[in-house]
């Protein structure tokens, strides 16, 4: 990322080694979380996965047996493998305290 980018991100970005779950409407899909912040997330696309970009997806990051972020997000770009996703709406009850 340019020095220029870095100046912009508002949002600290959170490096994972965690995967993470995404449904939209009956599917689902399991990949890897690659980082996160209070913005978006970027994950690994999993394989043969058809996403309606239009729509939103809910996800799921499970950071242990008791405590999950969960989240709502808009696609936002792929390449290279990996896709980006903007938040649209964070569980502000309990992810908050995770970030």
């Amino acid at each position: 990322m340019s020095s220029s980018a870095d100046e912009r991100r508002h949002f600290s970005r959170i490096a994972f080694d965690s995967n993470v779950t995404l449904s939209q409407a009956n599917n689902k899909w399991v990949a890897t979380l690659i980082d996160l912040s209070l913005k978006g997330l970027l994950i690994e696309e999993p394989q043969s996965w058809q996403l309606d970009r239009s729509q939103t997806l809910d996800v799921a990051i499970v950071l242990n047996e008791d405590v999950t972020i969960t989240m709502t997000v808009l696609w936002r770009h792929s390449e290279n493998g990996q896709a980006g996703f903007e938040c649209d709406h964070l569980d502000l009850d309990l992810s908050l305290i995770h970030i």
